[in-house]
């Protein structure tokens, strides 16, 4: 069993916002693997798939960003399965816009949402997706990954949610 889970921020204002990368990978994994009967528990809209002969919970945490790690509580809790089933998947600043980096254990990097991930996730050797949006020096962090993405980054992007996709597809075939 793994657990896929997408970082962002619930609501329509955040829906097209450098932050809600997250969500868009595994919207793009649900629309591949054919699931669309998401369902609203565990803090969460969570879709129950298999692939491959092994069971996936796709989860978006309904919690916003910051306290995310109560949704993986839950979704631990009922699920039972150990943190390094799961596939954690979000925006980073530091990371060049549109650049994958993959690591199956660390820190949060100052990541609020990571940051909530660790202190309930039982453990830190997980697999992490990270998607760069890069940063801007002027303008406040939080408001820049809170902005909406601008057209020139829309494709570079909308290709690295695709690629981040391909890697979820990839950790799963090779765990």
């Amino acid at each position: 069993m793994y657990l896929i889970i997408g970082l962002g921020n619930p609501g329509k204002e955040y829906e097209e916002t450098r932050h809600n990368l997250g969500f868009k990978v595994v919207d793009e994994l649900a629309a591949r693997l054919n699931v669309s009967d998401f369902k609203h528990k565990f803090k969460s809209y969570v879709a129950e798939t298999t692939f491959k002969q092994r069971k996936i919970i796709l989860a978006e945490p309904q919690t916003f960003m910051n306290n995310s790690g109560e949704a993986l509580a839950e979704l631990l809790a009922w699920y039972k399965f150990p943190p390094k089933n799961l596939i954690l998947i979000y925006d980073d600043v530091d990371l060049p816009i549109g650049e994958i980096r993959i690591r199956d254990k660390g820190s949060s990097g100052g990541h609020r949402g990571v940051e909530s991930i660790l202190a309930h996730a039982k453990g830190s050797e997980f697999t992490r997706i990270r998607i760069g949006i890069g940063k801007d020096e002027i303008i406040d962090t939080a408001d820049y990954v809170l902005q909406k993405i601008p057209p020139a980054e829309s494709e570079t992007l909308s290709q690295a949610v695709a690629s981040a996709a391909d890697e979820v597809i990839k950790q799963i075939g090779s765990m």
